[in-house]
């Protein structure tokens, strides 16, 4: 494109050629100029909005200001509504955590004034500086979604707990039952015994011989008690332990109770620790009334008194009460 200029006071005439680069360059500058002018007036107009008398200009801040706080609103109502909901599970979780953990005290034997799960902790300490190793971190107000961040890591957290607590209980359970199973408390209540596991000289025979229980000297009819809980095997007679009976407490291990008076129980009761389930007497190959006690494991005759001395020994566990000087005796039952 060329331009011609004329001028009256000058007799020759001026040309101006613009190329493709010089349109394109006055259109940018032109948009330029546009959007730094409509720039300037929005600054202009929301800096002095109070002082501009126009109801336009009014409501249009007033439309802009109100869209701006209806989608900070309707954020914050869509977040508190996403939290009362992770706060309603976590709830939920916490009242399961807080069973479980009764049952768990329970089982383990701790007293509930030494802890108790719905009591809240103590906590404290001074409002400080971060020491100079962290200074990269100062203290702040959340956000929300730090907030929401530390709600989910919170309730991620319950869970991984609730979920350990379970396998605690499962193993205290466990635990608990398989040691109701060992025959560990004296069948007879009896402070000393006749004669003890392993060689003698027979009574009958008076040769050396090896004894394989422990007999223990009552009068006829007290009591015989089970040294475990279990299913009886074998209620019969028997031409050396007399009226004899059997008990299978699991894990291969069988107890045997000779030269009672009278059987209380018969093959396939289910018995429990302590249970009444004999009478002493003197039948079968017997001097006098005593009881013959024998603990099998896997079918061989084991020492009875290993297993009748953890059971003493755990009935003399003292548990000091915290805070106090009170020691009480924790009896086996």
């Amino acid at each position: 494109m060329q331009i011609i200029l004329l001028h009256a006071r000058s007799t020759a005439a001026k040309s101006v050629t613009l190329t493709h680069r010089h349109l394109l360059l006055a259109m940018l500058l032109f948009v330029a100029a546009v959007v730094i002018s409509a720039l300037l007036l929005s600054y202009y107009t929301f800096r002095h909005a109070a002082d501009i008398k126009s109801s336009f200009v009014r409501d249009l801040l007033s439309s802009a200001t109100q869209d701006d706080s209806s989608k900070k609103d309707k954020f914050v109502r869509e977040n508190l509504a996403a939290m009362a909901i992770k706060l309603g599970e976590m709830q939920a979780q916490l009242m399961r955590l807080d069973a479980l953990g009764e049952r768990v005290q329970g089982l383990a034997g701790v007293k509930p004034e030494e802890f108790n799960f719905k009591d809240v902790p103590g906590r404290g300490g001074a409002e400080a500086p971060p020491p100079p190793h962290r200074a990269e971190k100062t203290p702040h107000d959340l956000s929300m979604n730090e907030f929401q961040k530390n709600l989910n890591g919170l309730a991620l957290d319950l869970e991984h707990r609730s979920d350990y607590m379970n396998v605690v209980e499962t193993t205290l359970i466990s635990f608990k039952v398989k040691s109701k199973l060992l025959p560990t408390i004296q069948p007879v209540n009896v402070s000393y015994n006749a004669s003890g596991f392993g060689w003698r000289i027979d009574p009958f025979t008076g040769r050396s011989a090896f004894h394989e229980g422990i007999d223990f000297p009552s009068p006829i009819g007290t009591p015989i008690v089970a040294a475990a809980g279990g299913v009886v095997i074998a209620a019969e007679y028997h031409h050396e332990y007399g009226n004899m009976l059997e008990i299978d407490h699991g894990n291969d291990i069988v107890t045997r109770y000779g030269h009672t008076s009278k059987l209380l129980v018969k093959v396939g009761d289910i018995v429990r620790r302590g249970q009444h389930v004999a009478d002493i007497g003197s039948t079968g190959r017997s001097t006098g009334a005593h009881l013959h006690f024998e603990v099998l494991v896997k079918g061989i005759q084991q020492d009875p008194h290993k297993f009748l001395s953890a059971g003493a020994e755990q009935a003399r566990i003292l548990v000091t009460d915290a805070g106090s000087s009170k020691v009480t005796a924790l009896a086996v039952r």
